[in-house]
């Protein structure tokens, strides 16, 4: 049984989410809003406690634990099916409640005004005392703040650049730390509102919510996220848990641009304690593909043209012969400068935390092929323009020149360049996509040149990847290290998935980085070094790639029983960190986009292969 926790660190698989597409808050089974972001994924939080359980900010309703002392609690969690509404449950011997969570999503109202965060409490059968705590904590708590009680109103919450009005008729009274609280006491059927209100520019007039206006948001948001599903085509094995990662990757997007970002945290740590703790609140290239795949393969055309968009303003706006970066913000901007923030502790003591992302001036090739394979995927549902196909045959010319060059590689490392194998296979996808494009739509290009810088590609890697001593694919040149890269070897149709060698580099995963259905992406003490001190979970997106590396190869029992085991580890409401430890728990930012879309072509094309059909 899970019993209510309060002032400490919840689990990081502990929490729901609930968003409107522009940002996202975490809820945490104890009813506390410990992750939130206004006025955009990328800004500066005001409730941080995921990262500083003390100073970071959190915005908490929860039975009253002094008054129900004796009185164990227990919590559950669940999602109004088809939608992003949360239902925190708590359990006692003296009662039942329950805080329903949401978010309006209005995407044509700009940023000035508008009810942002609704939570509404209501007790199923007995009798519970509350309590309310909401202590913001601005600009990562960096901010003061002045806090004004408005009579049977509410509270405002005004710092230098963004103001917070809490509405509600339940009294209030400060706390002494620069926040709000609230006692009372519901019976069975009883409800209370409280409506987190934000603006920039100082205008706030705070209007408690009564049942009519509840009732008429709430079914406004049922109505939204449940019209929006009813457009997901797939049908197959694991509906339920593909319903699931759709509706996260949807609130994972900023709808004014139709960028993705990569997770809805920054620096949960991949080792408790340990330094690898980045910030995920950006767009990657690396994850374009599988976006598009994704996004289309389940029905959401608007989501993937969207997103297109996003990936066309990208190209257009590159330099002259100039490298594409690894990642962009979700407006598109180019700059990611990475601060630590040396007054918040981290989650569980982990620091540094971290905002913004250094990595934004790697050099990382493998780009380039997930960009042009984007573009092959979308160029199949609808035809790319001409403008858009001439930008890419610039960044062609530069890939051709420098295709050969050592880079950081998929995983980012910091240790220095390497000539990691993975970016040549994917520079030979950027040319072996392109040159199907061009053939395709009879687009003009340099075919001679795309294929010869193809087959040198190819070469290289078959003569300088493999190892004969592991009987593997490896993780650079003249590196021992086994990789999980190697698996979208695969996937990008870089090898077939019966090739001896390819057949033998899974095998060595399985042996070397898989445990129990859980894949490493590679040893840190074997692999390129990454400058960095400490041990990391398993990456959950390779688990999910062996599971289609598996199927395509026909190994279907191994390949379903491998899904079925990652699938349990979800957490209560079907949501996936980036990584677990071997014990379960979940590591990493959180829910991460690339562990959900790895899943959707995981279960889209196990359920193929299980229906008899080729997988393409």
């Amino acid at each position: 049984m899970e019993e209510l926790r309060a002032n400490d660190y919840q689990p990081i698989e502990d929490y729901g989410i609930i968003g409107d597409l522009h940002t996202v808050a975490l809820v945490g089974k104890n009813g506390s809003i410990d992750w939130c972001c206004i006025p955009r994924f990328d800004a500066p939080s005001v409730f941080g406690a995921l990262l500083d359980a003390q100073k970071g900010g959190f915005f908490r309703i929860a039975p009253d634990l002094a008054a129900t002392a004796d009185d164990p609690i227990r919590t559950r969690q669940i999602y109004y099916p088809e939608t992003n509404i949360l239902v925190t449950r708590f359990l006692t011997r003296a009662g039942v409640a329950e805080v329903t969570d949401f978010m309006p999503v209005n995407q044509t109202l700009e940023f000035k005004h508008l009810h942002h965060l609704i939570r509404m409490v209501k007790v199923v059968c007995g009798t519970l005392p509350f309590e309310m705590i909401c202590r913001p904590a601005f600009n990562y708590a960096r901010d003061e703040h002045q806090v004004q009680l408005c009579h049977q109103r509410g509270a405002i919450f005004r710092s230098h650049d963004l103001f917070l009005g809490l509405a509600t008729r339940e009294p209030l009274e400060e706390d002494g730390e620069r926040g709000v609280c609230s006692h009372f006491t519901l019976q069975t059927g009883q409800r209370a509102f409280f409506a987190l209100e934000c603006t920039v520019d100082n205008n706030i007039r705070l209007e408690p919510m009564n049942e009519r206006h509840f009732e008429h948001d709430f079914q406004q948001t049922m109505q939204y996220w449940q019209t929006w599903m009813s457009h997901c085509t797939y049908q197959g094995r694991w509906r339920e848990m593909v319903q699931r990662s759709a509706l996260v990757l949807k609130l994972l997007t900023y709808a004014p641009t139709g960028a993705i970002v990569a997770a809805a945290t920054t620096s949960l740590p991949e080792s408790i304690g340990g330094q690898r703790n980045w910030d995920y609140r950006y767009t990657w290239l690396r994850d374009a593909a599988f976006t598009l795949y994704g996004l289309l393969t389940l029905g959401f055309t608007d989501e993937a043209e969207a997103f297109m968009s996003w990936l066309e303003k990208i190209c257009h706006e590159i330099h002259a012969n100039g490298p594409l970066q690894p990642m962009y913000t979700i407006m598109g901007a180019r700059e990611l400068p990475e601060l630590t923030l040396d007054h918040l502790e981290g989650y569980r003591k982990s620091s540094p935390v971290r905002i913004g992302n250094g990595a934004y001036r790697q050099k990382q090739l493998d780009v380039y092929g997930e960009l042009m394979d984007s573009v092959y995927i979308f160029n199949r549902h609808q035809d790319i323009s001409y403008d858009l196909w001439e930008q890419l045959s610039v960044l062609l010319q530069w890939l051709d020149r420098h295709w050969n060059d050592p880079d950081e590689g998929i995983w980012e490392v910091r240790g220095g360049p390497k000539n990691f194998v993975h970016s040549r296979v994917m520079s030979w996808v950027a040319f072996d996509r392109a040159l199907r494009i061009a053939r395709h739509r009879g687009l003009p290009a340099p075919f001679g040149d795309w294929t010869n810088s193809s087959a040198a590609i190819y070469r290289d890697v078959m003569q300088h990847g493999w190892n004969a001593e592991k009987k593997s694919f490896v993780q650079y040149y003249g590196s021992e290290a086994i990789d999980a890269s190697s698996l979208l070897m695969v996937l990008t149709k870089f090898c077939g998935p019966t090739d001896p060698k390819m057949l033998s580099t899974v095998d060595r995963i399985l042996s070397e980085l898989t445990s129990d259905s859980h894949v490493y992406r590679y040893i840190p003490d074997k692999a390129a070094f990454d400058g960095l001190q400490g041990e990391e979970g398993t990456f959950t997106p390779c688990s999910f790639w062996l599971v289609e590396t598996l199927a395509r190869a026909g190994r279907l029992s191994e390949a379903r029983l491998t899904l079925e085991k990652i699938l349990s580890y979800a957490n209560h409401v079907g949501l996936f960190a980036e990584e677990f430890r071997p014990t379960g728990e979940a590591l990493g930012n959180f829910p991460q986009a690339f562990t959900h879309l790895a899943l959707i072509s995981a279960c889209y094309n196990l359920d193929r292969a299980l229906n008899g059909k080729l997988l393409g």
